[in-house]
Parts: C-alpha cells; sequence; structure tokens
C-alpha cells in the first residue's frame, strides 16, 4: 500500500493526484474529489484507496442519462476500505443534496466514516455517455465509506439503504424542480389575498409576512391548494408541488375554528422533513373567507424556516414586530425602563416558531413572566398547546448549573408522560444568565388530555430540575465540616438520591489506609429501571476490577447482573466506589440478617480472613456467618488431609445441599466447644445439649438421600465428636482444633495420640503427637494437597527415632496458601505463616504458672492438662527456631525458649554437625563388620544432597579417607570418578564454609578425569570410560538423561551410600512408585535389590522405604533406617530442652542470667554431643545383638511382635513380615533384617516406656542417678539438687532406663522373663539393674569396648556372652526374690561374695562344663582378650548358678569357696552338668518351647542347689568337697541307678522330654 508521509504538505495534493497514472479523466475526476479536503485533512487519505474509490466511481459514472440517479453499493475487495461499505452515487448538481442523503443515513443508523462530494464537469452525448472529465455540465457525485448498525451486517442491510438513497435523491430532485413553481404559487395567493381583502390589517399584515419569507427566509418543499369538504379540506386535484405532488387525501385536522379569520397562519405539520434537515415542517397556510366569514379556499405551502429567519431581528420581520409592539405596550412597564428592557429581551429571543405560531393573548403572560424570573434561580414551565397539529409547546426555565443531561431527560419524561405526548424534539438556549431554557415540542397522542394538570408538571419538573447537590446540602448540614468536602462525580449523582450518598458518605468517612474498605446492601434506588434485586456497594481506597470481585460474589451465590464503578473526591483523597446489582431467586427475599451476614462474608472474603469458595454459599440459606462458615470449611480441609476420597467440591456440594444439616453441625461445634453457651460449671446442661443435637443430627442424616453425602456428613460429625478443644471462641484468627485420632476411625493408620489441625485461608498445618510428652520438628511442606500423610511418614519415623530420648515422636508440618513470587518474599511469607501456625498451637495448649497448669483462655476441655508442646527444626524452618521461642516468650509460655531447640540460645546442629555424626556411628559400625576403619582405610562414597547441607555438608567431612565418587541434589549430579582424598576433602570444606554453595562451585580443575558437574535440565549427558568404571556401566552406555544417571549413581558399587538429602529414592521391587509417597523423584527412583553399595546410612529421613531397606539387606547390604541413623539431632534438641528447664527455676529466681546460662550451655556443647553419639553406638550394638542371634530368637521374636500388636505396633504399617511369612523366611533360611530389628527396638521401648512410667519404678532410689547422669558434669555440679523437681524428671529417668535395659538386654529380654516368670516390668528391671551391679556387667562392656583391633563379629558375641549372664541371673532373682525387689539390697547380698568367687569359677568346675569353658578362655585369649575378662567371659554362661552358692552358703551358714566347691562336684558327680547342657540346647524359636526351656533349667537350678545343701548338710566342715559328695553317695545307694539313668538320658539328642525324666530323677534322689 502506498504511503504519504505525514506533515508533507507541499505538493501533497499533486502527489496524490500520482495516483491516476496519466488517465485525464480519472486526474480530472481526483482534482474534484480533492477540492473540498482541507490540506490538514490531505494526510489521512490512502493513496492507493483514494485511487481504487475513484476509479470505480468514474466505471459507475460513465453512463448517466439526464435527470438519472446512479447509485451502487458493495464492500471494497481491491483495496482496503478498513472494513467499511462504500457508497457511490451520480446525480444532477442540486440543492440540498449532501444534508439530505446524509438524512438518509442518520434514518437508517449507518455511520459515516468519511464522505467525498466531487462535482465534476461533465461532457457526455445524448445518450448520457461520458465524453470527458472537466468541460460540460456540473454534476454531483458522492463517494461514502459507512459502517451499518452494530449488530448488522452491511450485506443484509445493502438493498434497503440503496432504495433509501435513491428516494432521497429523488425527493431533492422533485423539491428542487418545483421551487420556483411554488415561489410563483406564493405570489398568486399574495394577489388573490391582496384583491380579497386588501382593507383588512390582517391581510396587509399577511401579505407582508408572504413577501418576508419568499424573499429566501422560507425554504418551499411542497404546495397544493385545499378546499372545504364536508368536516375537512380536501386538495385540488393537479395543484401539487414538491412534497404535496400527487397528495389526495382529507385534511380535518388543520381546520380553521369558527371564528377564526387569520388569513396567514404559520404552524407545525406533523411530518418532518425528508430534505434538508429532520424538522417539523412549517405549515403555510393562505387563507381567503368568504363574505359569510367561511373558508373558500386555502393555499397550503410546506416547508421550513430558513436559517435567517432565525436571527433576523423581530423589529423587521412583518407580523411579529406588531405582535412585539403589543406585548410591550401591554407589559406594564415604561419604555426603556429595566422591566420594560426585560421584556424586550425575552421576546427578541423567544422561540421564532412560538412567536409565529402563538397569539399576543397566548404570549403575553408567558413572558411577562419570564421577564419576571430576571436572574431568579427556579424552575418555571409555560406550557402553550397549538391550535392545530396536536403540538404542545414547553418553554422551562431552569438554573443552569442544574442543567445536564440527565436533568433534560428527566424534564423529557414527564412530559411526555404528563402530556400523553408520542414524541419530542427540544433546543437549548445557554447565554450568560444564570437560567438555561429548555423548548420542547410534544407531539400529543391520540388519548392526551385536553386539560393536563399544569401545576403538577410544574411541581415534577421543579422536581426534577432541584440541585441534587442541593437535596445533598440539605441532608449533610447535620455532618462535621471535616467530615464533608466530597465530589461525587456526575456519573454517581445521576444514579445514586442524595439520601444513598449521605449513607455511602458515612461509610467512605470511616475509610483508612489500613481498613480500606465498607459494604453495604439495599435496594437499588431506581428498582423499576434496575434489573438488580439489590445492589451491592463497595467503598475502596483502593481499586478493584470486576474480574477480581467475581470469584467473591459467585463463591456467594449471587448472581451478578452488572457492575458500575464511581469515582469520588473525599478531602483530596480518591475513593472508589463500586456497586454490584445482585438478582435473587424467585421469591427470595433476605431480611436485615442476612444482608449483614452477606456483606460480612464479601468483606471477609475479599480481605483474605476466609476463602472464597463454593461453603460460602451456605451465608444465605444456612444462616451462617462467614466464620461458622470457615469452621465448617476447616473440617472440610481436615477431611481432605485425612484421606477422605472426594474432593473439596464434593464435600462442599453435600453441605450446600443439605443446609440445614449445615447449620445444624455448626450448632453442635458451638454447642460443644462455645465457652459462653453454658456456664463453666453446668457441664451436665451442656452435653444434655450435645446429646439433644446428635439426635436431631441422626434424624437429619436419615433423611439424606446419597450414600456419598451420607458419609461425608457423618464425616463432619465424626470430626466434630473427636474434637477435644478449639480456639475458635478467642480472638485468634487461625483456627486450631485439637483432636483425638484413636475416636476417628476414617484416619489411616497410625493413629497418633493427639492431633492438632491448623487452618486459615493464609496458612494450613497439622500436628501429630504420639503422647503427651512429646517433640519434634515443624517442617514447611510443599504438598498443598497431603501434607498431613507426609507429615504422619515422618511423625511415625520420629515416634520411634525419640525411643532414646524422653518425650515422644511428634511432627508438625505446615503449607502457606498464599506465596508471592520473589525469594526474600516467600521467605517473609513463610515465617510469618510459621508464625501463625506456633501461635494457634499454642492457644489450645495448657500452660504452667506458678508451678499449676492453667487452661488457655476461651477453650472448653474435653481432656486432661496437656502443658508440653516442644517444637525444633525441620526442613525448611531451619532458621526460624527464635521466631517460634519469642511467640513463646511473648505468650508467657513457661517453656520460655525451651520451646523450640536449635536457636541463638541453643545447640547449632550444623555447626555441631551432630546429626551427621551420629549418621557416621553407623557407617563405623557396619565398616567395622565389613573389616574397615574410615580413619584410616580408603573408602568410596555416592551421596545424595551438597556440601551446603547439613547432614551432608558435616558428613562428608568426617573422614580423610572419604573418596566421593558421585552425589546429586535437586539442582546438579557431581561425578568424581577417581578422587584423590586430600584434595577432594579440602575442595568439600571449602564448599561447606561457602555461604549458600551448590556443586557448581566445585572447582572443575579437582575433578578426576571424565567427570564434572551436570545441571538436571541437560537433555542428556555424555558417560566417560572413567564414569562407566566408577559407577559400574556397561561401555556400551554412552549417554544417559539426568534422571537415568542419578539412578545410576544409586546402584553404583561403592562401599558407601550415604543419604544427606530430601526426597524418597529407594524403594521395594513390589512397591509401586506412588507407595513411596514422592511423586518428585518417581523418575530416579531404584528398588533395594539393584543398589551395589555395601552399606547404607541415613542421615536424611525417608530415603528409602521401609521395604527398600529390607530387600536391601536382604541381599547383603547393610542398613538400619533412617529413624535410627539420625536420631542424634533430635536427641541434642532434647537435651537442650530438658537443660533449659532445668535452668528455669534459676533464671526466675535471679540466681542465674540468661546470658550466663548461654554461655553455660555453649560451655557444654562437646560433652553433650558425646551424650548423644553414645546413644547411637548403644543401638547400633544393640541391632548387631539381635542380628546375632535372630536365627536362635527367632520364635521369641515373632511371640514379642504378637504381643506389640496389642500395643499399637501395625506389622503390615512397619512392612514386618506376617507370622506365615516370618516362618517362610525360617525355612528358607532368612531372618529378621537390621531394618526390621531397628522397628521392633523402637516400639520395644516405646512400650516399655508407658509400662515404666505408669510404674513405681522411676521414684526407685536407684535409679535416681539416671536422671542425674542425663545431664553434662558442670550441671552435676551445680544443680544436682534441684533436677529431683525437673517438671520431666520421672519421664527422664523411665527413658535412660528402658534405653539402657533394651540396649544392654536385647529386644526380646523384657517379653522372655516376663513370661517366664509373670513379673512385671519394675520387677524385671530392677532385677536385671541388680544383676547387672552384682556381675559387674558394666565393667567387662567397657573392656570389650575397649579393646583394640578386635573384630565387630568377635565383639558382638562377647556382648552376647554377658547379656546372656545377665538375664539368667535376672531370672534368677525374680524365681527366687519374691515382692518388689530392693536393688541396693541384693545387691549388699550377693554382690561381694559373687566378686570373691567368680575368679575361682573355671577352676570349680569340673567335666564337660570344665572343658568347654577352658576352650573358650583359650578361645578369647587368641582373640585378644586380656587374661581377666578372657576368664569371666568364658565361665559367664554359668556365673548365674553362682547365685545358687551364696543362697546356699548364706542358708547353712558355711564357708562359701567350700559350699562352691561342693556344688559343681554335685554337679559332675550326679550328672546334673549333662542336663544343664542338654536344656541350653533345647529349641525356643516357639514360645512354649522357650517357657518349658526356661522351666527345666530353673527347675534344674532349684535341684542342683537343694542336692548341694543337702550333701554340705551330711559331711563334716573339715572335709573337702570330693569326699563330702562321695560319703552322701555312700551314704545314699539308691542314687546310682538314678545317675546312671540320667546318663543314659543324655546320651543323643536332647529333647524335653528326656530332660524331664532327667529332672525327675533329681528329685527323687531328693526324696530319698
Amino acid at each position: 500500500m502506498s504511503t504519504l508521509v505525514p506533515g508533507a504538505q507541499t505538493g501533497l495534493r499533486e502527489s496524490l493526484l500520482t495516483v491516476a497514472d496519466g488517465d485525464a479523466d480519472l486526474t480530472a475526476l481526483l482534482r474534484s474529489y480533492l477540492a473540498p479536503v482541507p490540506e490538514p485533512d490531505l494526510v489521512g487519505i490512502e493513496p492507493d484507496a483514494l485511487a481504487g474509490l475513484a476509479r470505480a466511481h468514474l466505471d459507475m459514472g460513465r453512463i448517466r442519462r439526464p435527470g438519472e440517479h446512479l447509485v451502487t453499493t458493495f464492500t471494497p475487495t481491491e483495496w482496503d476500505s478498513h472494513g467499511s461499505l462504500v457508497a457511490l452515487l451520480v446525480s444532477d448538481d442540486q440543492r440540498f443534496l449532501v444534508d439530505t442523503v446524509t438524512l438518509e443515513l442518520t434514518r437508517q443508523e449507518w455511520s459515516l466514516r468519511r464522505l467525498y462530494h466531487p462535482q465534476p464537469r461533465i461532457r457526455r452525448d445524448a445518450d448520457g455517455n461520458l465524453l470527458g472529465v472537466g468541460s460540460g455540465d456540473v454534476e454531483s457525485w458522492m463517494a461514502l465509506e459507512l459502517y451499518p448498525p452494530l449488530g448488522h451486517s452491511a450485506e443484509d442491510l445493502q438493498p434497503e439503504l440503496e432504495s433509501g438513497l435513491r428516494t432521497a435523491l429523488a425527493t431533492v430532485t422533485t423539491t428542487v424542480a418545483d421551487w420556483q413553481p411554488m415561489l410563483a404559487r406564493c405570489r398568486e395567493a399574495v394577489a388573490e389575498l391582496w384583491a380579497d381583502g386588501s382593507h383588512r390589517p390582517a391581510v396587509s399584515d399577511g401579505v407582508d409576512l408572504l413577501d418576508w419569507l419568499a424573499a429566501d427566509h422560507f425554504v418551499f418543499l411542497g404546495y397544493a391548494r385545499y378546499v372545504p369538504a364536508g368536516d375537512g379540506l380536501v386538495p385540488v386535484a393537479g395543484t401539487g408541488l414538491g412534497l404535496l405532488r400527487g397528495v389526495s387525501e382529507i385534511d380535518r385536522l388543520n381546520v380553521p375554528r369558527p371564528g377564526e379569520d387569520d388569513p396567514v397562519v404559520l404552524m407545525r405539520d406533523l411530518r418532518r422533513s425528508p430534505v434538508y434537515r429532520r424538522a417539523y415542517l412549517t405549515h403555510l397556510a393562505v387563507r381567503l373567507f368568504g363574505p359569510d366569514g367561511t373558508l373558500r379556499t386555502e393555499h397550503r405551502f410546506l416547508g421550513l424556516l430558513g436559517a435567517s429567519a432565525y436571527t433576523e431581528a423581530v423589529a423587521s420581520i412583518p407580523v411579529l414586530a406588531a405582535k412585539s409592539q403589543r406585548l410591550l405596550a401591554d407589559c406594564g412597564f415604561e419604555p426603556s425602563s429595566y422591566g420594560w428592557n426585560a421584556t424586550r429581551q425575552v421576546i427578541a429571543t423567544y422561540p421564532r416558531e412560538e412567536l409565529f405560531e402563538a397569539r399576543v393573548e397566548e404570549l403575553a403572560p408567558i413572558v411577562a413572566a419570564v421577564a419576571a424570573l430576571r436572574e431568579s434561580r427556579q424552575t418555571r414551565v409555560f406550557l402553550r398547546r397549538s391550535r392545530y397539529g396536536g403540538f404542545t409547546t414547553a418553554l422551562v426555565y431552569l438554573p443552569r448549573d442544574r442543567y445536564n443531561t440527565t436533568t433534560r431527560l428527566a424534564l423529557q419524561r414527564i412530559l411526555l408522560d404528563e402530556l400523553g405526548g408520542l414524541e419530542l424534539e427540544y433546543n437549548t438556549l445557554v447565554s450568560e444568565s444564570v437560567l438555561v431554557r429548555l423548548v420542547f415540542v410534544v407531539r400529543m397522542g391520540p388519548d392526551a388530555p385536553t386539560h393536563p394538570d399544569v401545576d403538577r408538571i410544574a411541581m415534577l419538573a421543579a422536581s426534577a430540575t432541584r440541585s441534587w447537590g442541593d437535596d445533598f446540602t440539605e441532608l449533610a448540614a447535620t455532618l462535621p465540616s471535616e467530615q464533608r468536602g466530597v465530589e461525587f462525580g456526575e456519573v454517581y449523582e445521576a444514579d445514586h438520591p442524595p439520601s444513598v450518598a449521605m449513607a455511602h458518605l458515612h461509610l467512605a468517612n470511616e475509610l483508612t489506609e489500613t481498613d480500606d474498605l465498607r459494604v453495604t446492601i439495599a435496594e437499588p434506588p431506581d428498582p423499576e429501571d434496575d434489573p438488580a434485586d439489590l445492589r451491592l456497594t463497595v467503598l475502596s481506597l483502593r481499586p478493584m476490577t470486576l474480574t477480581e470481585v467475581m470469584p467473591h460474589l459467585s463463591a456467594l451465590g449471587a448472581q451478578t447482573v452488572d457492575e458500575r464503578p464511581y469515582e469520588w473526591q473525599l478531602r483530596d483523597r480518591r475513593v472508589l466506589v463500586y456497586s454490584f446489582g445482585l438478582r435473587l431467586g424467585e421469591g427470595e427475599q433476605w431480611d436485615a440478617g442476612t444482608r449483614s451476614r452477606f456483606t460480612a462474608a464479601f468483606v471477609a472474603s475479599w480481605t483474605g480472613r476466609c476463602e472464597a469458595d463454593q461453603l460460602n454459599q451456605l451465608v444465605v440459606p444456612a444462616g451462617l456467618d462467614w466464620r461458622q462458615v470457615s469452621w465448617l470449611r476447616a473440617l472440610s480441609r481436615y477431611l481432605q488431609q485425612a484421606t477422605l476420597p472426594f474432593s473439596q467440591p464434593y464435600l462442599a456440594t453435600a453441605l450446600t445441599t443439605y443446609p440445614r444439616i449445615a447449620a445444624a453441625l455448626v450448632k453442635a461445634f458451638e454447642t460443644k466447644f462455645d465457652p459462653a453457651a453454658f456456664d463453666a460449671v453446668d457441664a451436665d446442661a451442656r452435653e444434655a445439649a450435645l446429646a439433644g443435637l446428635q439426635q436431631n443430627l441422626s434424624e437429619q442424616l436419615e433423611q439424606v438421600a446419597s450414600l456419598d453425602h451420607d458419609r461425608i456428613l457423618r464425616a463432619f460429625w465424626a470430626v466434630i465428636r473427636a474434637g477435644v478443644r478449639t480456639n475458635a471462641f478467642t480472638d485468634s484468627a487461625t483456627l486450631a482444633l485439637k483432636l483425638l485420632p484413636a475416636e476417628l476411625d476414617l484416619l489411616p493408620q497410625p493413629r497418633p495420640e493427639f492431633e492438632v489441625y491448623v487452618y486459615s485461608p493464609r496458612v494450613h498445618g497439622v500436628h501429630l503427637r504420639f503422647g503427651s510428652v512429646a517433640r519434634g520438628g515443624l517442617r514447611w511442606s510443599d504438598r498443598r494437597e497431603d501434607f498431613r500423610t507426609e507429615v504422619l511418614g515422618l511423625v511415625k519415623a520420629q515416634s520411634v527415632k525419640n525411643t532414646v530420648i524422653v518425650p515422644a515422636g511428634a511432627k508438625g508440618g505446615f503449607v502457606p496458601q498464599s506465596l508471592p513470587t520473589g525469594r526474600a518474599e516467600q521467605l517473609a511469607e513463610g515465617r510469618a505463616c510459621y508464625r501463625l501456625f506456633i501461635e494457634a498451637l499454642l492457644s489450645v495448649t495448657d500452660n504452667i504458672v506458678d508451678g499449676a497448669v492453667v487452661p488457655p483462655v476461651g477453650v472448653v476441655r474435653y481432656d486432661g492438662d496437656d502443658p508440653y508442646l516442644v517444637v525444633a527444626a525441620d526442613k525448611g524452618t531451619a532458621t526460624f527456631s527464635d521466631l517460634a521461642n519469642e511467640v513463646s516468650v511473648s505468650r508467657g509460655f513457661w517453656l520460655g525458649d525451651a520451646f523450640a531447640s536449635g536457636g541463638t540460645s541453643g545447640y547449632d546442629h550444623k555447626a555441631m554437625g551432630i546429626t551427621a555424626r551420629g549418621a557416621w556411628e553407623s557407617v563405623k559400625h557396619h565398616f567395622a563388620e565389613l573389616g574397615l576403619d574410615p580413619d584410616t582405610d580408603p573408602f568410596t562414597v555416592v551421596g545424595i544432597g551438597d556440601m551446603a547441607g547439613d547432614v551432608f555438608g558435616n558428613g562428608m567431612l568426617l573422614s580423610r579417607q572419604l573418596k566421593l565418587v558421585a552425589a546429586f541434589n535437586h539442582l546438579h549430579i557431581f561425578i568424581d570418578p577417581d578422587p584423590k582424598p586430600a584434595a577432594s576433602f579440602v575442595e568439600r570444606d571449602r564448599l561447606f564454609r561457602l555461604p549458600g554453595s551448590t556443586w557448581a562451585d566445585y572447582d572443575p580443575a579437582l575433578i578426576s578425569a571424565g567427570g564434572g558437574v551436570f545441571r538436571r535440565d541437560l537433555k542428556s549427558v555424555p558417560i566417560s570410560r572413567p564414569m562407566q568404571v566408577a559407577l559400574g556401566l556397561s561401555e556400551s552406555v554412552t549417554k544417559l538423561t539426568p534422571n537415568e544417571l542419578i539412578s545410576a549413581v544409586l546402584r553404583a558399587p561403592v562401599d558407601l551410600l550415604f543419604n544427606g538429602g530430601v526426597g524418597t529414592f529407594v524403594k521395594g521391587s513390589a512397591e509401586t512408585h506412588t507407595s513411596a509417597g514422592d511423586k518428585a523423584n518417581d523418575g530416579v527412583r531404584v528398588n533395594g535389590a539393584e543398589l551395589r553399595a555395601r552399606c547404607v546410612s541415613e542421615g536424611g529421613n525417608l530415603g528409602f522405604t521401609q521395604l527398600g531397606r529390607v530387600e536391601y539387606a536382604e541381599n547383603g547390604g547393610r542398613i538400619n533406617t533412617d529413624f535410627i541413623d539420625n536420631s542424634a539431632g533430635v536427641d541434642t534438641s532434647d537435651h537442650e530442652v530438658n537443660i533449659k528447664i532445668l535452668l528455669a527455676s534459676e533464671l526466675a529466681a535471679g540466681r542465674l542470667t540468661e546470658p550466663d546460662r548461654d554461655m553455660l550451655l555453649a560451655s557444654m556443647t562437646d560433652e553433650v554431643a558425646g551424650l548423644v553419639l553414645a546413644h547411637n553406638r548403644d543401638q547400633n550394638l544393640a541391632l548387631a545383638n539381635a542380628m546375632f542371634r535372630r536365627f536362635d530368637l527367632a520364635g521369641q521374636h515373632e511371640a514379642w511382635m504378637t504381643t506389640l500388636e496389642q500395643y499399637g505396633l501395625d506389622r503390615r504399617l512397619e512392612a514386618l513380615p506376617s507370622t506365615h511369612e516370618l516362618n517362610a523366611r525360617l525355612a528358607a533360611g532368612r531372618a529378621l533384617t537390621s531394618p526390621e530389628f531397628s522397628v521392633l527396638l523402637s516400639y520395644t521401648k516405646i512400650a516399655l516406656y508407658r509400662w515404666v512410667l505408669a510404674s513405681d519404678l522411676p521414684e526407685d532410689p536407684y535409679l535416681a542417678d539416671r536422671l542425674v547422669q542425663y545431664f553434662p558434669q558442670a550441671l552435676r555440679e551445680r544443680y544436682e539438687a534441684v533436677m529431683p523437681q525437673h517438671r520431666l524428671a520421672r519421664e527422664i529417668i523411665a527413658t535412660v532406663a528402658v534405653n539402657r535395659f533394651v540396649d544392654s538386654q536385647g529386644i526380646t529380654a523384657y517379653h522372655r522373663l516376663s513370661t517366664e516368670t509373670g513379673a512385671g516390668v519394675a520387677d524385671i528391671m530392677r532385677a536385671q539393674l541388680a544383676s547387672r551391679s552384682i556381675f559387674n556387667a558394666g565393667l567387662d562392656e567397657v573392656r570389650i569396648r575397649r579393646l583394640v583391633g578386635l573384630s565387630a563379629d568377635v565383639g558382638t558375641e562377647l556382648r552376647v556372652v554377658l547379656l546372656r549372664m545377665v538375664e539368667r541371673a535376672t531370672r534368677w532373682l525374680l524365681n527366687h526374690r519374691h515382692g518388689s525387689l530392693d536393688i541396693t539390697a541384693t545387691v549388699a547380698e550377693y554382690g561381694a561374695e559373687i566378686a570373691q568367687l567368680r575368679p575361682e569359677l573355671l577352676g570349680l568346675l569340673s567335666g564337660r562344663t570344665a572343658a568347654s569353658s577352658q576352650a573358650a578362655e583359650q578361645r578369647w585369649l587368641e582373640a585378644g582378650l586380656p587374661e581377666e575378662l578372657a576368664r569371666n567371659l568364658a565361665t559367664a554362661g554359668h556365673a548365674h548358678t553362682l547365685l545358687n552358692v551364696v543362697d546356699v552358703a548364706h542358708r547353712l551358714d558355711c564357708d562359701l569357696l567350700r559350699a562352691a566347691q561342693v556344688h559343681y562336684r554335685v554337679a559332675e558327680a550326679l550328672g546334673i552338668e549333662l542336663l544343664s547342657s542338654g536344656v541350653d540346647v533345647l529349641p525356643r524359636q516357639v514360645r512354649w518351647d522357650a517357657m518349658a526351656r526356661a522351666a527345666l533349667r530353673d527347675e534344674l537350678l532349684t535341684a542342683h542347689t537343694d542336692l548341694t545343701a543337702a550333701v554340705l548338710t551330711h559331711a563334716d566342715a573339715e572335709t573337702d568337697a570330693a569326699t563330702a559328695v562321695q560319703t552322701w553317695l555312700d551314704a545314699h545307694p539308691g542314687v546310682a541307678p538314678r545317675v546312671a539313668m540320667i546318663r543314659q538320658v543324655s546320651d543323643g539328642t536332647p529333647d524335653v522330654a528326656r530332660m524331664n525324666v532327667g529332672l525327675s530323677q533329681l528329685r527323687a534322689m531328693l526324696g530319698g
């Protein structure tokens, strides 16, 4: 397309002519096109479009006969007309052509984009053929670019458009052609009039007027001569000209009334002009009357007053000059006076048509009244009904500042309604006067009143023109001046009456920068014209769009029909007002309460205090306010987290379908938890009310048709019933609901003891606890849909992890609901949500004040005292502990800054490296079993994490021999196929100290050949030969995707896989990825059987599924569990909290300052770490002991798991084998694995802890040192005296006692001892403590631990030997000491004498027993044990029998050594040692076998002891042991055959029957 440069004025017109390409006719036509176009407008003309238009026009006009009108329309395709239709016209040049065409376009509602009106000279031949352009006759050509009416297509309307244009052109031709004939008829009429009545003044005036009109003051458009016919006038045939050509209809409207004899009359005609301008035609009647005064004929002219008729002075216009003189003469004012001049001015400006048509009698009162108005600010209406034609003219004067479109339209409505008008036209006069004049010409309808109520019309007009501001000022008079100063704007004032504006202003004055929203709802000011039933008006300082608002209104169930925005200026401040039209349901009515709830809910939704969702629809039908709906929403969100299998919209649908049930649920919630609902002491009344509500709810639920809805609604009710506390009736913006999960069958297993669900639109969260004293971290979760599932998995692990500390397992997680963009902004919002979460948890937690438990204010409790709430850092909250403690301190919570561990005033886990160090204890143990020493032997590692992380970073710095082959995090994959330990250690240390480091920061120069750092978003990673070797890949593998490479890293053949990251990367082969619960890592996860690492350490949580661990272990891998490996962190935190609790009283008393306390804490860092790491070591040793005896005790393990199932163990959930599965394993030569023992170990400690805590054992003085030893040395020295007053003293003692018992004695020891002896947990543990002390087992354990060069397998065997010795002694004490055992007294009774005899035991034994013990001693000596330790361990299997010796010596008061010598000589002589050896090898996998074995052993020991006593009693004191035994045998000849029988039954494979026979022979010896 050609273009012209804007502003290039010079030569622009000539440049446009060049598009004619030398065509002379086209060039001439273009000159005519452009001739009337102003120079500035040329810039906007597109040359190509102009050329196309002119060429089409020229082609169209090539043939036109004289008088012919050419009209065509089309949509151009050869040039861009911007979507417009083109109309081309060619006609004779004549007056009114453009005006008339434009008039027709307006009538048909077409929009004109551009009009060209060239008037070229055209030469044509006789047939109309165009011979040339530029000379000849002038023609009128028109080119128009048009847009059709909105909603119509141009194509559909083209025929009507063309027809209308042809008609318009024809009409112009007719009127122009008849112009001169009509003037001639006017002259003839003048002549006839003059001849008929020249003697009359009226005729003279009429003739003058006609002459004046004919002198270009009147546009003649039609003529006809009319004569009377009956009751009307008829046109004389053949007289019609112009618009009246061919007219024949009778006219009954414009007949003069009797007595009227005006010769010349001007009046309005009912028709509008089709030519020139679209106004009512002026009917000019020249009437000739007969002598009797009857009309003889009328010369009727139709036309329009010319423009000059309106501007010429009244005094120079015939007839009007006379009327003016009469009006002035009769006005009552002296000439040239003020009143006279005012009257003259009114006449001069009076509507000209009115002056012509109205009589002086009609004009005089109106003119006088208008003149009297002067500058008075009032509204006046003057009406005059025309004598002919059915018109009424209304002159309305009103103050200029009150005139606007709205006022005019209101006046129009009043006049049309009150006068019965069909239509009207108006014009306006605005001058320097304070008044504006409106002239309305109303065309009357057939039912128009003959005598309209003029006073009523005046009153209505005054009301309509009364200033909106006047009404408002009157209303606002009572407002203080500082609350005024408002500019509403015309649009607002047009839509709202002042009374409504006043109400809105009151609201607007309440707005502040921080409280910037006010809402009201009311009927529309104009209900008939408003499609809405109610209008919701929102006033705000901030803008809002309909797109933003609609979700909030839709959520409330409102049908919004429109939005009307307004803007005010309120004392130089912008106020935005939005009016939303609401449509109600059929027959629906909203009372004041409903409206109030609706507006409050909208405000809450808009401001974020509640969510905008389907549940808000309950506000109206259920009669709930937004807070009550929020309670239901919280329950709904909880049910989603509880894995109820329905979506949130579906849950909401169930409630909105049954609003009465929803209301009943809220009522039940209020009845149960609102403190104000019932008197605090009237619990019975509350319970009774609840029972009634439950009955009502049950009846309503029976009527629910849908099974799904029934299940959903009952689930809501179940959650309310399971609730025990809520802060819903406090001022907390975040709802907290405390529940007892055990009472909710819909929850998945495991079900914690306590749960707190936290809900607000800003943050959702949950806190799960497995005990009243529990602890665990709070994590920033990113799992919006199932964060409770995530937390439940973590708390399960935490629960078993926490067995080494005082509190049970707890875990919490929160999810911010509206995170902003930007890392800093997200962190700020996360911290804010964390604070809300913490405050909500504390709002339903008891406090301790002056030693007494104080319930939270505004909370009804349905559970016991529950003041212990401790939290810790977790994923995403590593730096939030100070914030949590700040909240705790600010609320006066009794734990103060002990509430959250790891803050500024606590132990920094990363700085301590404590979690990694704890996990490294497992590494050292696994390596020891593999014959590796991580401090001296190089070893290969692959890892999960990066050096910036706490666990991974610290872990990778715990050995300088470590060769990190590969690692990955969420961003990168690090590969170093052949790392140099020393150099890589230094580089890892650098990255660890570099804030925010990633693997990309690793110095590439230090990476061995073929390695590198690869981004995880790469399409693929090339695999070098060194990488193939390091990762154990085939040579055919030359490239892998990042996910495939990570899987290869996990499967690498290395010494150690170290998990220090976040995610689940290993599962069991039978598991799906979905069951791993970590969708983000589905693409990299591998099966346990695929791992080739020799061992695994889980510094991070949930890196493996439990089935993945078991599968790996069954394939030879060494692995514990995450909760075993990484327990050091939580252990450290627990020590920190308990230390702070211990010192809290000192702080409160002022004996210790906070800075001094913090320094004290810091000084004990290393010792706390030592205490913690000891637990990691002990648990690894306990697991090794269990693995050592996994086959021997398989039956015990099965029986113990069965018992634990009664106390919360879920084998399926914990991936423990069923009885059938374990039997199948044993048959295949497999038993439980270390990961399974880890679970069993923890559940054992959990169960024993509960039982010990419920017993009197923590009060036993012997265990007092457990409390003291729990704390570091510095605290023991300074605060031992106050330790018994520690809030958790019993719990600490119980925890320490249980851990020591299980770690040292084994997982199933308690089970065996309780089953075999019937003793309770307290007695068993007392007996075990006494046994350990009596035999000094702890010393031997320390000696074993300190042995250098001892293999791990031998160490495990030695520990098992010791624990079996202690168990046998424990059993002996339980069987021989009835009642509650006094540990101190028992140790005193046996300790010294056992210590005396034990070194002699090897020499005391005889026969096979002596031989086997001596062989064992030799073995231990060869293994590197010192002689004393080797001897102790060699005889440990018989050491418990020394208790019998001491018992006999005490009973007989004989020499201890002699008693021992006799005891063991009797064993050899009577075959007792043979029976003992047989009993030892009896099967014990089955519970009953084990019990039978234990019973045989105990009876054997008893018989042995009694026989020893018998021999000693029979012998002389000086007789040696051998002689004494032989003497007794000689004295009892019947013993010999019984001994022979014993030796006979002992010869062969022992079984219970044989052993029972042997035991019966011993009993018989005693009887004989």
